[in-house]
């Protein structure tokens, strides 16, 4: 009796889904924004002028005139920019801890703007509670929604508050610090350009470095 023929054993090569899907684009594009951010502070505060010559009493005196007082301003705020901003960021971030129902509101609208528009992919489009909303309305209503935040909680109230007290402290003490012992030639030329150029100089080198990343989520 003839044997029949050897069954061969069949791999099945079909790749099976396991439903696990690519980590989001938008992770590396806030992770690339974190880090810059991160690097161009740390960057700024270590060109900080030393806190002793901040506080230092043999350096008070009270101005003869209020030209006098607005020169020195100008001099001690190009001499003690990052000092000042670092005060100023110190008072708002207190103010914020203090308000922890403003803080709350406050971050979570800043996440919004985050993983809902900056660094969220175009595809799929968002969805809440079963509509669905296009880029421009997804902008629409986060612009709306900061309105609201700002001008119509505590939220607003707080950050404006705690920006002139710490404007108020600034000037005070640019105003009484006797810029006499101060070498200001050191300056490098257009240093001082406003109380944000700090900041402002970190986060456009963030958004820089950010923008390849976030125009791969769009795609």
């Amino acid at each position: 009796m003839a044997s029949s023929p050897a069954i061969l054993p069949i791999s099945n090569q079909q790749t099976i889904s396991t439903g696990e899907s690519q980590a989001p684009v938008s992770t590396p594009a806030v992770r690339a924004f974190i880090n810059t951010i991160t690097e161009n502070v740390r960057s700024g505060l270590s060109s900080r002028r030393p806190w002793y010559e901040l506080v230092d009493r043999s350096a008070f005196s009270k101005p003869d005139s209020i030209t006098d007082a607005a020169g020195r301003i100008r001099k001690n705020y190009s001499y003690f920019r990052v000092n000042y901003i670092t005060v100023i960021a110190a008072v708002l971030g207190f103010s914020l801890l203090t308000n922890p129902f403003s803080l709350i509101i406050l971050v979570g609208l800043l996440a919004a703007w985050l993983f809902l528009y900056l660094f969220r992919p175009s595809d799929p489009p968002l969805v809440i509670f079963g509509r669905t909303f296009s880029e421009r309305e997804t902008l629409g209503l986060l612009i709306i929604s900061s309105i609201v935040v700002i001008f119509l909680t505590s939220v607003g109230s707080v950050l404006i508050s705690a920006l002139l007290l710490g404007t108020a402290v600034v000037s005070a003490h640019g105003a009484f610090r006797t810029p006499e012992d101060l070498f200001l030639d050191e300056q490098e030329p257009g240093a001082s350009t406003g109380f944000l150029s700090f900041l402002s100089g970190a986060a456009s080198s963030a958004a820089v470095s950010a923008a390849p990343v976030v125009a791969a989520a769009r795609v």
